[in-house]
């Protein structure tokens, strides 16, 4: 596993790209392409596994799920709906050496067409993304939209929830130590 190493032991951790992206969190937006194409390049360079999408032909979610199962070679048993998208997505290839990059271009599009859609997928590659760095691996979304002013609601919240062993109702209610 590749973890980064602690700022005492490698003062140059701080300043990778990957390190920067991630402290913001497993998205970033961009909007001049010079940009994404610089960083795609330095992600190439890391070693990270890229691939590009374009969300402009996903108007629908049926487009979204044909598209995304060829670029991501998803099985042949990708049902194309939310919860097979976040099931293959969790089982994505993330090497432990650079880490696994998914550029979306276009998503501008697909989110007019799709809000809610584009929406969660951007939710649920954050949620891939923290459990993935519990292994060490890296995974990010570089989302490039031709619309400079767009906006997405936040990604990734956690619910707070019962410790294991309190879990179920019946271990906490009724009794204290």
């Amino acid at each position: 596993m590749v973890f980064f190493k602690r700022k005492e032991k490698a003062p140059t951790e701080p300043q990778r790209l990957d390190w920067r992206l991630l402290e913001r969190g497993a998205i970033a937006l961009y909007f001049k392409s010079s940009i994404l194409s610089a960083d795609l390049g330095w992600f190439r360079q890391a070693k990270y596994v890229v691939h590009e999408m374009n969300g402009a032909g996903w108007e629908t979610p049926a487009s979204f799920h044909a598209d995304v199962q060829r670029a991501l070679s998803f099985p042949d048993y990708y049902a194309k709906n939310l919860a097979s998208w976040i099931d293959c997505l969790a089982e994505l290839p993330v090497p432990d050496d650079g880490g696994t990059a998914l550029v979306f271009r276009r998503y501008d599009v697909f989110a007019k067409a799709q809000p809610q859609l584009a929406q969660t997928v951007l939710d649920s590659i954050e949620s891939a993304s923290r459990r993935f760095l519990l292994t060490g691996r890296r995974l990010l979304a570089l989302v490039q939209s031709d619309d400079p002013r767009i906006r997405f609601e936040r990604v990734g919240a956690m619910p707070v929830t019962w410790n294991p062993r309190e879990w179920l109702d019946s271990e906490r209610i009724g009794g204290r130590d």
